[in-house]
């Protein structure tokens, strides 16, 4: 990261929307040991919710700083709210500081290998014979069983797990367009930590979470695992399944344009015939419920689609719009910039970039007294809180000193 004077050079100190109570985690130390995406996650929401989230980083700082293609943009996303500091856990020194912050701290979260925390002496076996308050957040590829020896991705867990082979088509599994189970498992590490702390006050003991990459996804397509329990049909993929909704589509229109199109009910089915002048297929007592449309999409859809062509997009969104029946455009991610609906709500925040420069995020998708949790704190610097870490646990200026002369840890240069 370049460490030229920006007006991201130091974090923001005010939300992009003030919260009007107290956030509900404030007051709770989170110390992540976390890279790439799932454990970042976890940490992100919790410092959304007001937790003062402290990101252990190596002293060549988080890989993902460094990312190109599709993980150019993992850094910022999920590392907003937190403070740096960067230190070498090959070295006991690095592990001795590491510690000192670890006995400040509620909640603990890491997403190494497995083994990779007990080999460093910072597993929760030894950690909890010191603090047995602590709340331990362990972020995997599966939960212990047969396969928590494996190298777990996402998209591993998705060609395992079925979810590519419901999203591509039949013979060509597909992964999902997003880092679903990363995101999905981080914020169940992020739930399985607020449940332990209020457990902890009601016991007066803390205890280990784990969130699992395998068992995120799993959750994600129990719903067509019990589609089979409850039909003895497999269920096929996307593409080519059997809808449950007369029109629930991808409708080609005037120009080539696309735009999703739906009448799930009877209800609205009647309101679309009425919209678009079908009263003769209103009438039809083939499609007269949601289940006869189903069934009859092979030819119904076919004169949907011909009736349709003429139409623009927007004239369809209209449409839709004035008679509340669903409806999507067909949107680009960069599009979501410009969306009016994100930007006149505040769903976007100004974000410090890797290079330094300013973009926009989409904030946390919920509101808490009908405000957006924003940021408190610009996606730090490598080692921007360093210094200040270390003298909060008792290291003075000399030794700080001393253990940067000698690589253990790294300070921003600019603090």
């Amino acid at each position: 990261m370049s460490e030229s004077a920006t007006s991201f050079d130091k974090p923001f100190e005010k939300p992009a929307r003030p919260v009007a109570a107290p956030l509900p985690y404030a007051g709770i130390r989170v110390v992540e040991f976390t890279h790439m995406v799932m454990g970042p996650t976890c940490g992100m929401l919790l410092g959304d919710l007001g937790a003062e989230v402290i990101k252990v980083e190596p002293v060549r700082g988080d890989d993902t700083r460094r990312l190109i293609g599709s993980g150019s943009g993992f850094f910022p996303t999920f590392n907003r709210n937190k403070k740096s500091i960067a230190l070498d856990l090959k070295k006991p020194e690095g592990i001795e500081a590491a510690l000192r912050l670890i006995a400040t701290a509620d909640v603990v979260s890491e997403n190494f290998k497995p083994g990779t925390m007990q080999k460093l002496g910072l597993d929760y076996e030894r950690l909890r014979e010191r603090h047995p308050r602590l709340v331990y957040v362990s972020h995997k590829g599966f939960l212990p069983g047969p396969y928590d020896h494996r190298t777990a991705l996402d998209e591993v867990v998705q060609m395992m797990g079925g979810l590519a082979y419901m999203t591509g088509r039949s013979g060509d599994p597909l992964r999902a367009g997003t880092s679903v189970n990363d995101i999905m498992g981080g914020m169940f590490g992020a739930i399985g930590a607020m449940a332990a702390l209020r457990q902890r006050e009601l016991t007066g003991v803390g205890c280990e979470v784990q969130s699992a990459l395998f068992e995120n996804n799993v959750f994600l397509v129990a719903q067509h695992m019990m589609q089979f329990a409850a039909t003895g049909r497999a269920a096929d993929p996307m593409p080519s399944r059997i809808s449950a909704w007369g029109v629930y589509d991808v409708f080609t229109v005037k120009d080539g344009e696309q735009i999703f199109l739906s009448a799930v009910s009877d209800k609205q089915w009647a309101i679309f015939c009425k919209a678009f002048g079908l009263e003769e297929m209103l009438a039809d007592p083939r499609l007269a419920s949601n289940n006869d449309r189903v069934r009859a999409r092979e030819w119904m859809m076919p004169i949907l689609r011909s009736h349709l062509a003429g139409f623009s997009a927007a004239e369809l969104s209209a449409v839709f719009e004035k008679n509340e029946l669903p409806f999507a455009p067909i949107t680009k991610p960069q599009e979501l910039f410009d969306d009016p609906h994100l930007n006149a709500t505040g769903g976007l925040a100004p974000v410090r970039m890797n290079d330094g420069s300013e973009s926009k995020i989409p904030l946390a998708p919920f509101t808490l007294g009908g405000e957006r949790p924003g940021i408190r704190l610009q996606p730090p610097l490598l080692g921007e809180h360093t210094r200040a870490l270390l003298r909060e646990v008792g290291y003075d200026d000399a030794e700080i000193a001393a253990l940067e002369k000698a690589d253990i840890v790294k300070a921003y240069q600019g603090d």
